[in-house]
């Protein structure tokens, strides 16, 4: 069952992603300039910031199970109309809709959360995020050469008979379970907004990751002018090579989840903030060129996806432990506050980048993470991690 929502997690992330790889596909078949066919991208991911806003907390008032199908089923149905667009309107419509409806991995956290022992969800939430990373860095590989061979269309035709099939077999598949809430539709819409004033945890875990993802988001934006500029003279496929040492997350984030369960989240969500610290150390090498700055942003960049992915998986295991009626609308409040990190993360970098350059984006990451640091605390770490350590934490 892990496994099939792995897979589900793949399926919707690699929605949001595979629009990436065609956009030049799309900008010829449509005769469009290439600025213009960007906009399918770009209405891909607002679409997906709307759903986590407006869909993701119904997931505590519908039946999981039901919920999953029809959300992919109307993926499905989105991704065929947007093979099928004879315009560049009626693609990005239909692209909107796309990351509207593909919000699946935010419905599958909560579900296997309810499933599984308190003991074993944070091995099945790394188990899930793994999923979710390897359909973010297969999907624009997988569009990109099937778009190549058969055209734009064809990336978006398969993705739709794979949602529609993974519809089906979750139809049969997924255990019935009860809703959690039987509160109306506005008020499962405004209580994100209330759990992030009475509970600190949440708060806490959102400003973790808030603060990490921006720092993410930063070096990522800012890499492609690194490595495009006068120290590097790399082209654009540089950076996607890059990303693709990324993969390496999908085996980190299990053994994190694992880690979680024998030692709690705090430890966890520790070891990660410095190892993000220590990743912008390493990444300020980047700044001297040559075969050792090229290096630098390799290491660097996988200790930071790392630390970053791991921290993730730290961060849900103590959200979904907080209220086992509300786990949706948690999510939907955390993903919105890490999404909205990631936003400002990317803004900050670029200027940073203007101002100092590399070592201005890296010092960016490192205030970043020393606030989030600052805020750290291990209020409750269990007696085996305290005996080990030979430390004395009170509770």
């Amino acid at each position: 069952m892990v496994l099939l929502l792995a897979i589900t997690c793949a399926v919707a992330v690699g929605n949001i992603y595979f629009p990436q790889a065609i956009g030049p596909l799309v900008a010829d078949g449509l005769h469009v300039s290439a600025d213009s066919a960007a906009v399918v991208v770009t209405a891909t991911q607002v679409g997906y910031t709307a759903g986590i806003v407006l869909l993701v907390p119904l997931g505590d008032r519908i039946p999981h199970r039901t919920f999953l199908v029809v959300l992919l089923g109307l993926t499905g149905l989105a991704l065929l109309a947007a093979g099928c667009a004879p315009a560049l309107p009626p693609l990005v419509a239909a692209s909107a809709l796309v990351g509207l409806a593909t919000v699946a991995a935010q419905i599958v956290g909560p579900l296997a959360a309810g499933l599984v022992a308190a003991d074993r969800r944070g091995a099945v939430t790394g188990t899930l995020l793994s999923g979710s990373t390897g359909g973010m860095l297969l999907a624009r590989t997988f569009s990109g050469t099937l778009g190549e061979w058969l055209g734009w269309r064809a990336p978006y035709l398969v993705a739709a008979v794979l949602a529609l099939l993974l519809a089906t077999v979750l139809a049969f598949a997924v255990p019935a379970t009860a809703p959690a809430s039987r509160q109306s539709y506005p008020a499962l819409l405004a209580e994100p907004l209330r759990l992030l004033r009475t509970e600190p945890e949440l708060r806490r875990s959102c400003w973790y990751q808030a603060t990490v993802f921006a720092g993410f988001s930063a070096v990522w934006t800012c890499l492609a002018l690194l490595l495009t500029g006068p120290a590097y003279g790399l082209g654009a496929q540089a950076v996607g090579m890059l990303a693709l040492v990324g993969g390496v997350t999908m085996l980190c984030t299990p053994l994190a989840g694992r880690l979680v369960d024998r030692l709690g989240p705090d430890p966890v969500n520790l070891v990660c903030l410095l190892g993000v610290l220590l990743s912008t150390a390493i990444l300020t090498l980047g700044a001297l060129g040559g075969t050792p700055g090229l290096a630098a942003l390799t290491i660097g960049t996988l200790l930071l996806d790392v630390a970053m992915q791991s921290g993730m998986v730290a961060n849900q295991a103590r959200v979904y432990a907080l209220r086992p009626d509300a786990r949706s609308r948690l999510n939907t409040a955390y993903m919105t506050c890490a999404y909205l990190g990631g936003s400002a993360g990317s803004w900050l970098g670029v200027r940073a980048w203007g101002r100092a350059g590399w070592w201005g984006v890296c010092a960016l990451v490192a205030l970043l993470t020393v606030l989030a640091l600052v805020r750290h605390r291990i209020p409750q770490t269990p007696n085996r991690f305290r005996d080990a350590l030979g430390a004395s934490y009170s509770r």
